[in-house]
């Protein structure tokens, strides 16, 4: 697929070259777009929701696997002295309880992959739509992405996208305030 990408990329590239003269001038842009999604503030505003929405579970998970590390240091410190049914059940104990936190420790994962996963799409639709405004707007004929090989800065408009990206968060902090 990104092979197929890149001849494509290539040969629309080819061909603008070879275009006559006399035709009229064909706006390129490169746009990065791992760039984007990493340095937008939108995506650290997502990271930060995430962190508030996830801590307090993980937290927990947190405290439920001490409370058993203490457990299994009471039971190896009284083992001595206690009798094998109630040593048995301790353990049956710490057991059930390590199930217990497996289990939540899954549901969390899965729980924090699958929001992050929805912050992710709301990101990346967030920068797509940015970037074909910006080329709308523009006048741009094509927009090509990390598949380029080389591109100067002059068609590089990455830097563009990322300051609308950058004014359409501080306007919606804005509005949130109000």
């Amino acid at each position: 697929m990104l092979l197929k990408k890149n001849i494509y990329s290539f040969f629309f590239l080819l061909l603008v070259a070879l275009a006559p003269a006399h035709a009229a001038e064909t706006r390129i842009g490169i746009v990065n777009t791992a760039q984007l999604l990493k340095e937008a503030p939108q995506s650290e505003n997502a990271r930060e929701k995430l962190e508030s929405e996830f801590a307090p579970r993980d937290a927990k998970i947190v405290e439920l696997q001490k409370s058993i590390k203490l457990l299994e240091e009471k039971l190896a410190k009284d083992s001595a002295i206690l009798s094998e049914a109630t040593r048995k059940k301790r353990e049956r104990e710490i057991v059930a309880r390590k199930r217990d936190v497996k289990r939540a420790r899954e549901e969390f994962t899965e729980d924090f992959n699958f929001r992050r996963n929805e912050e992710i799409g709301k990101l990346q639709k967030l920068v797509l739509d940015t970037i074909l405004a910006l080329a709308k707007e523009q006048n741009y004929d094509i927009i090509l992405n990390e598949s380029v090989i080389y591109a100067s800065k002059q068609v590089d408009i990455t830097p563009h996208v990322l300051e609308r990206l950058r004014k359409m968060y501080k306007e919606e902090q804005r509005l949130n305030k109000k």
